[in-house]
């Protein structure tokens, strides 16, 4: 048996077999473009699987080396990847800088970080692993927009046709000059491999004179500029001295490329691969550097804790109660995993937790109350009584004892909520029950929330709160 046969056989063993058979097909059957960024929230949609069964198939597929996960910092203007990289442990504090849109960003893992996935080249070899050998609109696809970018063969006629005034491939050392008509409307000369560009203003009285600009390129990240030419012929002039081949492509900025580029389609955030309890699991030593802050402006968290555990062991005995809790965590910890929601820790018998939405969690919490009744009614006790709190706001991620954790005042007001709970009532906060998906799960459980003012430990204010009864 090969080394591919044999990651594929353990990748069976691992992840959703049906996932792992679409993942096998997609490398036996996909076209070249298929496996490069692959966007699993997209390919989950196009096969009919589970978005939390193919995340995970895709995260074992790749600690297998059957694929080479990277992290990819976006524009959130143009969708461009202004930067990719290998670990989250790269990714910078400073800004990254956008060519096409002339903006700087901090890199947010909310909405700015993609994770995709391209086929390993000892698998399958793809035109992607040498992307200087891609045609221009290629590259363009599959190098710098993202694969948010909701593109068609429609679309890129589109844009090849409609929004581009001409296009070039200079190899590196070489120069060139493109002979152009410039229309009165406002034109950028991008260059995406240095991600250098030229905006032109073109305005005033249409002018027979040929005009001149000379552009160059390196890899000395240049501030873009503005110039002002007047319509009509321009003889642009370019020399690449960046040692490699560059692509400059003029476009006209106008409102059919934003359409083009505006279009978006769902993909795998850094947030979300975060609160995952697989890549949590598999990357453990892979999330991020002691030293990195990274912000996430809106996580829920979920905090439990077993009420009298204490009493619980000296009523019941050291073994028995032993059993009781970790029948207790292996209820709740599954239903985190079902719920798309991550451990974060354990500490003592109380359970902190992430989730990308607020209903997520409280649908976790509710069944977290369930799964307790349940066990206690299989046992004729009330031993295991679990109070739970649930907050959502701004948090950075970073690393505390070797772990990826949290830290900031949601965190902070999530656990103290949980300690308000005295019997099996959850509390959330304003913040919670304010999301229409949290209302209309209330709504259809018939669960009238009961609203607290609440003084929180070590929080200066009172707090509304609500209790779950």
């Amino acid at each position: 048996m090969s080394d591919i046969q044999a990651q594929f056989s353990v990748l069976k063993q691992t992840t959703d077999p049906a996932v792992a058979d679409a993942i096998l097909r997609l490398i036996e059957q996909g076209a070249d473009h298929e496996l490069n960024r692959v966007n699993v929230l997209d390919f989950s949609k196009r096969t009919g699987l589970d978005e939390e069964r193919v995340i995970s198939g895709f995260l074992h597929a790749s600690r297998l080396g059957l694929f080479e996960l990277t992290w990819n910092v976006l524009c959130p203007g143009c969708g461009g990847v202004l930067d990719a990289h290998s670990t989250l442990k790269s990714l910078r504090h400073d800004d990254y800088h956008c060519g096409l849109c002339a903006c700087g960003y901090e890199a947010s893992v909310d909405e700015q970080v993609e994770v995709a996935f391209t086929v390993s080249p000892r698998v399958r070899r793809i035109a992607a692993h040498d992307p200087n050998t891609l045609p221009v609109w290629e590259y363009f696809k599959q190098i710098f927009w993202s694969s948010g970018v909701d593109f068609n063969k429609e679309s890129f006629e589109t844009l090849s046709n409609e929004v581009v005034l001409d296009t070039l491939e200079l190899p590196a050392g070489e120069k060139a000059v493109l002979s152009l008509q410039l229309p009165p409307q406002f034109i950028i000369v991008f260059e995406p491999v240095t991600h250098a560009a030229q905006f032109i203003d073109v305005q005033g009285e249409p002018t027979r004179e040929r005009q001149h600009l000379s552009l160059m390129y390196n890899k000395i990240q240049a501030p873009v500029g503005t110039i002002t030419m007047r319509p009509g012929p321009l003889r642009l002039s370019l020399d690449n001295q960046a040692g490699v081949r560059v692509l400059p492509s003029v476009f006209v900025a106008a409102e059919a490329l934003h359409l083009l580029i505006g279009k978006r389609k769902p993909f795998l955030t850094a947030k979300r691969m975060l609160t995952n309890q697989t890549f949590r699991d598999v990357y453990k030593a892979d999330n991020l550097n002691i030293d990195q802050r990274l912000k996430i402006t809106s996580l829920t968290f979920l905090f439990t804790d077993l009420k009298g555990s204490t009493a619980l062991y000296e009523r019941v005995g050291d073994l028995a109660a032993f059993d009781l809790v970790r029948a207790h965590f292996h209820a709740l910890l599954e239903i985190i995993s079902s719920e798309r929601g991550a451990v974060v820790k354990t500490i003592g018998d109380a359970v902190m937790a992430t989730f990308i939405r607020p209903e997520h969690a409280l649908a976790a919490g509710l069944r977290m109350r369930s799964a307790m009744t349940a066990l206690n009614a299989r046992r004729g006790t009330e031993d295991l009584i679990v109070k739970i709190g649930i907050h959502e706001g701004p948090c950075l991620a970073v690393m505390l004892n070797e772990r990826q954790d949290y830290f900031g005042q949601t965190v902070n007001i999530a656990a103290r909520v949980q300690s308000l709970s005295t019997s099996q009532e959850i509390h959330i906060t304003g913040v919670v029950i304010d999301s229409p998906a949290v209302a209309s799960i209330l709504e259809r459980e018939a669960i009238t929330p009961i609203q607290k003012q609440a003084a929180l430990r070590g929080i200066a204010d009172k707090m509304v709160v609500y209790e779950i009864p």
